[in-house]
């Protein structure tokens, strides 16, 4: 199949998945807390990914594995954690809207810590996208559908995780197999995702009905929102452009927000206009 074709079916395909995993983890928290939703989303894509591809590590070399331990970090710990809080307090819609700025981020770290340049028109996009993420969380948070505004933030933080991620992966990992730097990522994250495990009280109630039913949607979580969507973004950043494969983002708050609605949940006005300024600097910062 010819390159620039593939990519875009990756693409939609990511956007379906990677937008429906908001609601999931949504569900997920109903019988698990914030940290035992993401050690375990850790931790049921590390089993599976062992099941499917731990062959595959040996292809890493040996000065390979600190990249592959920084990606995992920071393309996947931290952001696990950080959504799994954040949708304690923000709406699963929110959520997706704000990661959204994923595409805005990777220019941003590309520029300071990655040597790339930017043009003009890219520079408004950074602006207008800061105002659009102002307008969402607090529109939100005068409505109160979002309790704490630096829950939002937290989002935020986590888009510019994913934004650090897909450089590295670009820079350093691009020789390396997809499934290699999944299955490499979760060999090595399954360890602190455990550790911290240890230290809630998930093993007390895990006989309980709530907690075995978040567990399932956290398996598919898992199973199709990281191992293997994870898989399919590694080889996308590899046959495109890092900016590119962070426009999956344009998509998944559609994708996100249908789910939101059959879900009860709804937007101010106010959150309507920012998230539609929020995509616009989205759109310019990626437009060359």
């Amino acid at each position: 199949m010819p390159t620039n074709k593939l990519k875009w079916i990756l693409l939609i395909g990511l956007a379906l998945v990677w937008g429906s995993s908001f609601i999931l983890i949504f569900k997920g928290l109903h019988g698990l807390s914030a940290i035992e939703l993401g050690s375990m989303r850790i931790i049921f894509s590390a089993l599976f990914l062992w099941i499917i591809g731990f062959k595959s590590i040996y292809t890493i070399r040996l000065y390979q594995w600190k990249y592959i331990a920084l990606t995992g970090f920071m393309g996947t710990f931290f952001p696990a954690y950080l959504f799994a809080i954040a949708e304690t307090q923000v709406s699963s819609s929110i959520a997706s809207i704000l990661n959204s700025l994923t595409p805005l981020n990777t220019l941003l770290i590309g520029v300071l810590g990655f040597g790339f340049t930017f043009k003009r028109n890219q520079s408004l996009g950074i602006l207008i996208g800061l105002l659009g993420i102002l307008t969402l969380i607090l529109g939100g948070n005068q409505a109160g559908s979002s309790k704490n505004i630096y829950y939002s933030l937290l989002v935020v933080l986590a888009s510019i995780c994913y934004a650090v991620n897909i450089n590295l992966i670009k820079k350093y990992l691009s020789d390396v197999k997809p499934i290699s730097i999944t299955t490499g990522n979760f060999t090595v994250l399954s360890i602190p995702a455990f550790v911290i495990l240890l230290f809630t009280d998930f093993f007390e109630k895990i006989q309980l009905q709530n907690t075995q039913t978040s567990l399932q949607y956290v398996l598919l979580l898992a199973v199709l929102g990281t191992g293997i969507a994870n898989i399919v973004y590694f080889k996308l950043i590899q046959i495109s452009s890092p900016i590119f494969a962070s426009s999956v983002t344009y998509l998944i708050p559609i994708v996100a927000c249908v789910w939101g609605f059959f879900n009860r949940e709804s937007l101010t006005f106010i959150q309507y206009i920012g998230a539609f300024v929020i995509l616009i600097g989205v759109y310019l910062s990626n437009k060359k």
